[in-house]
């Protein structure tokens, strides 16, 4: 048996490097740089004897994997799969330098500070560490085990993920997979403490809704068809437009894990009163709850006009639709025309990204949950663990899409809560506690060991 402490010091100077390495991902083709992090976690890795494989879809874009045989080909098998790209940041919204990585004492006790600290270069930092562990060990699995340091997560997998998917499965198939996000804990009003384990993620139906007026000189504007008026209308009613709730038996799960009075928790189970229920919540936990229970729009670029003194005859608002589970891109359609009403018919809609929401089979009996509640257990005792949605995207839907169980999990000390998780996720002054690095490592150990042992 291992215990916490023994990873801590390694995951910590590891996420260090990942986090100095400055691997930003602005959605571009040429950005990201994962090469960097791609050459520290092979030179890490190789060092215990493991034979790692390169994979570069586009220069600078590297992913890496490593296996460790399984000796019974017919064994399930298991991938610790963590991307290494982040996303960009203002600098001038942080406290500290963003990618220096360093250690600074805190309530919570020490944290490591930077971009990627939370999102994921913790776990991917753990799941390395732990990986190399094994191997030093002679760990000899019944089912393989795979570590994937994966690229572009942050763009939506198309040099990463989806491209390993798409041309080299037999790399990274597994029949079970550990990736971001969840693990994190909450106590509910009767002093049980739940822990999130995200089963399935909620789809993307990004749009395009073109909307077209006449050109015109910009002093006689009074009767015209300005573009951009029109435009500004959409984007009024999409802002205001609320999609039926979508309540499931993962939504009741988490609504009973909420530090929250009954009827509240009442509340927000019901489809007539959850909105009303969710306006009255604290912002952070209202903006997660509302996301978790409805499909989303979100108007959030505008392109268009060409001078100050024209009218413009062409605006192109870029939509961000994330949809629950169960939504199809008819509905998607549907949904616009809706919340636009008359003004659909003065709007082209193109896609710009599409994939349906994923969820994974979960609950007693299933070998990864049973393994992943095990091991939470050393770390909270009397635990109980709970289905969760995430709300963006991960990884997580390549392998669903093709048949593996996939779960969003780490494990986080009892100061990283949803609320503290969600605002450091994209957000200033991202970081994560030290001992939370130690709770992570020992957790994917055991898991390991349990699942392919």
């Amino acid at each position: 048996m291992a215990s916490p402490n023994e990873f801590t010091g390694p995951t910590t100077e590891l996420l260090q490097t990942l986090i100095r390495n400055e691997c930003v991902n602005d959605g571009t083709p040429d950005s990201g740089h994962e090469t960097r992090n791609a050459d520290v976690l092979q030179h890490y890795l190789e060092g215990a004897g493991l034979d790692v494989a390169r994979f570069t879809p586009r220069a600078g874009r590297d992913s890496i994997v490593a296996r460790i045989q399984g000796t019974d080909p017919d064994a399930p098998s298991l991938c610790l799969m963590g991307h290494t790209d982040v996303v960009p940041v203002n600098v001038d919204g942080w406290r500290e330098d963003p990618f220096g990585g360093e250690v600074i004492d805190s309530d919570n006790g020490p944290e490591v500070w930077g971009r990627g600290a939370i999102d994921m270069l913790n776990l991917t930092s753990s799941m390395a560490i732990v990986f190399r562990r094994l191997a030093d060990e002679g760990f000899q699995p019944k089912g393989d085990l795979v570590y994937f340091g994966v690229g572009d997560e942050e763009s939506g997998g198309t040099w990463g993920a989806e491209w390993m998917a798409e041309h080299h499965w037999d790399a990274i198939a597994a029949d079970y997979v550990l990736t971001e996000l969840g693990g994190w804990s909450s106590i509910d009003g009767h002093g049980q403490r739940s822990v999130t384990i995200n089963v399935g993620e909620k789809g993307l139906a990004w749009r395009r809704l073109r909307v077209r007026g006449t050109p015109g000189h910009g002093s006689i504007p009074f009767g015209g068809d300005n573009a951009l008026v029109k435009a500004a209308a959409i984007v009024q009613r999409l802002g205001q437009y609320q999609a039926a709730p979508h309540i499931d038996d993962v939504w009741r799960a988490q609504v009973d894990t909420l530090p929250l009075p009954d009827d509240i928790r009442a509340g927000l189970k019901s489809p007539e009163r959850i909105l009303e229920v969710i306006d009255q919540l604290p912002a952070p936990i209202a903006r997660v709850c509302h996301a978790q229970s409805h499909t989303t729009f979100s108007p959030n670029v505008i392109h268009g006009g060409q001078k100050t003194n024209t009218v413009p005859d062409v605006i192109d608002l870029d939509v961000d639709i994330r949809t629950v589970p169960g939504t199809t891109a008819a509905d998607v359609e549907a949904h616009l025309r809706d919340a636009l009403g008359e003004l659909y018919e003065h709007v082209e809609v193109s896609t710009l990204q599409q994939y349906d929401p994923t969820t994974s089979a979960y609950g007693e009996g299933n070998p990864l949950w049973d393994a992943v509640a095990k091991h939470t257990q050393v770390a909270y005792p009397g635990a109980t663990l709970v289905p969760g949605l995430v709300v963006g995207g991960t990884d997580a839907r390549f392998y669903r899409s093709r048949g593996s169980i996939a779960y969003g999990t780490g494990l986080f000390s009892p100061g990283v809560d949803l609320p503290t998780f969600g605002s450091r996720f994209h957000g200033n002054d991202e970081r994560i506690d030290v001992a939370s690095l130690g709770l992570s490592g020992n957790y994917f150990y055991g898991i390991s060991k349990e699942l392919v042992g």
